[in-house]
């Protein structure tokens, strides 16, 4: 390999693992090509937030010391670098902040591995850093006071999404070909859709949450990558329940990676192409999917309007709130604990404060009551794959990337201090695909297959069945092939 830092610039993981397999290069090469492109490019960008260089040096030099057949030299991404968000899967005796300033300033530092993190190192993958997050997840866009924003590669003027910006920006502007992401309302596909990446939330007890969190909630994690062959593979390599966990979703039949190209039958995908709840839907979006169906319509598949009639329920955000401002209230608590101290609103931002502050005058019957109606959500939802179809094609978000600053209004500061919760209002309106299936818990993905006349990416979104990831990566091997992307290149 050359010594150019832009040689395996644009190259997926796939073939930086080819790479090292072959001899062609090693993964102390890789590592410090990855770490060049982090220096020269995320000045521009902002995406990695911390930065463990020396500790992933010295892990590509021993990697590349051992013998040939060593069995660490066959995992599927042997010395290949990656990057972890900064939020959830930790890694013993380093940080992770959440994005909250009090959490920067005062690092608590994780007392084990999470059961991810085990599972990212022994499918080879070399931890160069965290990738910016907003402060606890919460929204759709990377902008946490902590950190400051994420731009996104595409035009540095644009949000990469959130809240696996970072992450997305990352692997989109090509500092590294794979990168952790994590999805509770949308957060894996978001940041796909925004710069022009693939994006898979899995099903509900898919990845293991353990041991700090629990799979019955709404979060799950994976990845965003730039192809659906990273994707099957990073989801081979992590799949399958830990010890003690509480929802464990249905065994593959065969590894993931074998439905490339895997023959799905003729399906019936229903199209989503309006806003469910007579909201705006910006017509790139509508475009984007009118296109994905004509392409699906192409390749043999039957598409026709059609969708869950529980999905234009207006009041389902409101029965879901109950429940998402606990969540906060937990992860604001749990971090404080880490840290050493109660934190207080001086500590966090204003509109994650509020929901805390909201989580902490609900009783107990009314998160009950929300639990409750997210399940029989869920039974809705699904109701309608059993009735006869096979996928949901809908746009992925109801706007193309924002303007930085574009949740926050007119508000200079950042925040209205009358009204705290406005981007969160905000968001829900640009986020109005993707939250409905992490309460129903079915496996989604987001493709790049649009971009507008700005430049700018539009990702659409395809929904399966609980436990049919195979189905999606069929399905997004086809589109992809049909409509390839990988020769798109950001100008950043």
């Amino acid at each position: 390999m050359g010594t150019n830092a832009d040689d395996t610039r644009w190259l997926d993981a796939t073939a930086h693992a080819a790479l090292i397999a072959t001899r062609e290069a090693t993964a102390t090469e890789l590592v410090d090509a990855s770490i060049e492109r982090i220096e020269r490019l995320d000045g521009d960008l902002n995406a990695v937030v911390m930065r463990w260089f020396e500790r992933a040096r010295h892990q590509a030099e021993a990697f590349d010391e051992l013998p040939l057949s060593d069995t660490h030299r066959s995992a599927p991404f042997g010395g290949v670098p990656f990057l972890l968000k900064d939020l959830g899967c930790n890694v013993a005796g380093l940080p992770v902040t959440s994005g909250n300033r009090a959490a920067r300033d005062e690092p608590p530092l994780a007392t084990g591995d999470s059961n991810l993190t085990e599972r990212f190192r022994d499918a080879g993958l070399i931890t160069l850093g965290r990738t910016n997050s907003p402060e606890f997840g919460s929204l759709p866009v990377t902008e946490p006071e902590a950190y400051g924003p994420t731009r996104n590669p595409w035009n540095t003027g644009h949000t990469p999404g959130g809240s696996s910006g970072g992450a997305a920006a990352a692997v989109a502007a090509g500092m590294v070909p794979i990168a952790h992401a994590s999805d509770g309302g949308g957060s894996i596909r978001i940041p796909a859709s925004c710069c022009g990446l693939v994006g898979l939330k899995p099903s509900q007890g898919r990845v293991s949450m353990g041991p700090e969190r629990d799979e019955s909630g709404l979060s799950t994690q994976l990845c965003v990558s730039r192809s659906v062959r990273d994707t099957a593979r990073m989801l081979d390599a992590v799949h399958g329940p830990g010890v003690g966990d509480s929802v464990i979703a249905p065994a593959p039949r065969r590894p993931y990676i074998d439905e490339l190209g895997a023959d799905p039958g003729r399906l019936r995908i229903g199209l989503l192409d309006r806003h469910p709840i007579d909201g705006d839907l910006h017509g790139d979006c509508v475009t984007a999917v009118r296109s994905a169906a004509s392409l699906l319509e192409g390749l043999g598949h039957d598409v026709a309007p059609g969708h869950p009639p529980i999905l234009e329920d207006g009041e389902f955000p409101r029965r879901f709130a109950a429940m998402w401002a606990a969540l906060m209230a937990v992860g604001i608590d749990s971090l404080g604990q880490a840290i050493g101290r109660t934190l207080t609103a001086d500590d966090d931002e204003q509109d994650n404060w509020a929901q805390r502050e909201y989580a902490s005058r609900l009783s107990a019957a009314q998160y009950a009551t929300s639990l409750a109606a997210v399940g029989q959500y869920r039974r809705h939802v699904q109701r309608w794959w059993a009735d006869g179809w096979d996928l949901l094609l809908t746009p992925t978000l109801s706007a193309p990337p924002l303007p930085i600053g574009g949740l926050y209004g007119d508000q200079g500061d950042g925040v209205d201090p009358d009204n705290p919760m406005a981007p969160s209002i905000r968001a829900g309106r640009f986020v109005s695909f993707t939250p409905q299936f992490n309460a129903s818990g079915q496996p989604a993905i987001s493709l790049p297959l649009h971009w507008n006349d700005d430049g700018l990416p539009i990702g659409v979104q395809l929904v399966a069945a609980y436990g049919r990831e195979d189905l999606l990566i069929q399905v997004a091997s086809q589109l992809e092939a049909a409509a390839p992307w990988a020769e798109r290149r950001p100008p950043v």
